[in-house]
């Protein structure tokens, strides 16, 4: 158990995380791919990841480096009400991940905010995630 800035962390995933992704998640993944793919790939892509595996294999340290992104501190409105979630007990839901081959790129579908929590209680945890690689 290590501490990091007034909360305790932990590596145990199923400590923090939900089995299963909501349902609200797939739309927002939707939303978010269409900035970057057309609709239908977008579309393809949303359904790939509902029907996909979850998996614990990556860390949050490993899905950021992959992303390219930068991430966010505990001051951001949507990374503080992740870590007060977990400080309630809550679950956090897995993250939704596109492996863009094309680009060599981790697209964040959805739950960048969760990883960037995440982090900051362990950058060594593992991470729930959907995983698909694009067309």
């Amino acid at each position: 158990m290590g501490y990091n800035g007034g909360m305790a962390s932990t590596s145990k995933p199923d400590a923090l995380w939900a089995e299963d992704p909501e349902e609200h998640d797939f739309a927002a993944a939707r939303d978010y791919l269409s900035l970057q793919y057309t609709p239908a790939i977008a579309e393809s892509l949303e359904h790939a990841l509902r029907e996909t595996p979850t998996v614990r294999t990556y860390e949050a340290k490993d899905i950021l480096r992959a992303s390219g992104l930068e991430p966010l501190g505990r001051k951001n409105f949507h990374v503080a009400a992740d870590l007060a979630k977990v400080t309630k007990g809550k679950k956090l839901s897995p993250v939704l991940l596109v492996r863009d081959v094309g680009r060599h790129v981790l697209v964040i579908a959805d739950g960048f905010h969760r990883v960037c929590a995440s982090k900051l209680l362990n950058e060594d945890t593992v991470i729930p995630a959907r995983i698909v690689t694009t067309p």
